[in-house]
């Protein structure tokens, strides 16, 4: 284990400390004031500065997230509201969209509202609003590891129709800057399913600013909507001032894997702290290859999103027609792994820059 510029062993560590959440540690319990009343979280610190919140009510996905004092995320004026108040039909998933380091969208659907043979979709799905069962701390020693690691189950499924589980692992360990997001979806039932998987991940102020810029490991970008169109490709990763009635601009970043088939985009900040800050994801190409970019710059809704899908964004009915939805057969599985992680100071930045144009 390496925490604060120190190897030590499991023997040489406990010599220290009455509790290992004197290095870092889970801690469990559940929010009590507003909307948020009784969602259960998880707060994650890594003993490295390096901190975020598990919401196992929101599909085990990830609210708030620091490093050393820094804000990473953006927070929607919702926040953490329960799954009880989501509203599933047409726009109503913005009502409670919790923003945070990681909102998950699917897992049938995601994209814009529809109708698909017969089936009223709302946006980006149900998945986020589904609270996971089954959910087990496995937190300790591993060899001269202290590993923190919290799992769940999540089942979007109805009778007569598909069934789809989702089983998640959010990993990391004493003195780590990053973490690891294992997904393992199944189709469960006995008919082919549609599966569908978007990975929000929400950049926001101070690390987002206008001194901020995107880095995607990306063989080609093209504007998504018409907003980005007229800003043009120039301005697809840098970033403006806050500003009123800001028009949302939607890139699409088709990318490539480096020889291990990993994907990297990155929100880097070179003004702050020593010698800058940065917010990266790592996913694996041939499971989401593309990577779409919400570039919002709106007066209090000023967020960058990176992400990684598995199809290019449009409504479930537009890819059946064009014949691009994504089916798992019954009892097919699909495993993803993402690492959201820090990059801090120019060094930092620069290596990760450098496997970018790599």
């Amino acid at each position: 284990m390496r925490l604060h510029g120190r190897e030590y062993s499991q023997n040489e560590a406990l010599r220290y400390v009455g509790h290992p959440s004197q290095l870092g540690g889970t801690r469990h319990y559940e929010l009590s004031d507003g909307a948020a009343r009784g969602v259960r979280a998880v707060d994650f610190d890594t003993g490295s500065g390096f901190r975020f919140t598990v919401l196992p009510d929101r599909g085990m996905d990830i609210s708030a997230a620091s490093y050393r004092g820094v804000n990473l995320a953006f927070r929607t004026p919702n926040w953490e509201s329960a799954p009880a108040f989501a509203e599933r039909e047409g726009l109503g998933w913005l009502r409670t969209f919790v923003g945070g380091l990681l909102t998950t969208c699917g897992l049938t659907s995601f994209g814009p509202p529809c109708e698909d043979e017969g089936e009223r979709l709302g946006l980006h799905g149900r998945y986020s609003c589904t609270p996971a069962r089954q959910v087990c701390d496995t937190s300790g020693w591993h060899d001269d590891e202290y590993v923190l690691a919290v799992q769940g189950v999540v089942e979007e499924c109805v009778l007569f129709d598909h069934k789809m589980r989702m089983e998640r692992t959010v990993r990391t360990c004493v003195g780590a800057d990053h973490l690891l997001l294992h997904d393992r979806i199944t189709n469960f039932g006995a008919l082919p399913s549609p599966f569908t998987i978007l990975y929000h991940v929400n950049v926001g102020f101070p690390l987002l600013g206008p001194q901020a810029e995107l880095l995607v490991s990306g063989a080609s970008t093209e504007p998504h909507n018409d907003a980005a169109r007229q800003a043009g490709l120039d301005r697809a990763t840098r970033f403006e001032e806050p500003q009123p009635g800001f028009a949302e601009q939607v890139f699409l970043h088709r990318v490539t894997g480096d020889a291990h088939g990993q994907a990297r985009a990155a929100c880097v900040n070179r003004s702050l702290g020593g010698g800058g800050l940065g917010l990266y994801v790592q996913f694996p190409v041939a499971v989401l290859p593309v990577m779409m970019e919400w570039k919002m710059m709106g007066t209090g809704d000023y967020v960058l999103g990176m992400e990684p899908c598995n199809v290019d964004l449009m409504s479930r009915a537009e890819m059946r027609r064009r014949g691009l939805l994504p089916l798992l057969a019954p009892g097919q599985s699909v495993e993803i792994e993402l690492v959201l992680g820090v990059l801090d100071g120019a060094d930092a930045i620069e290596a990760f820059a450098g496997r970018i144009g790599a």
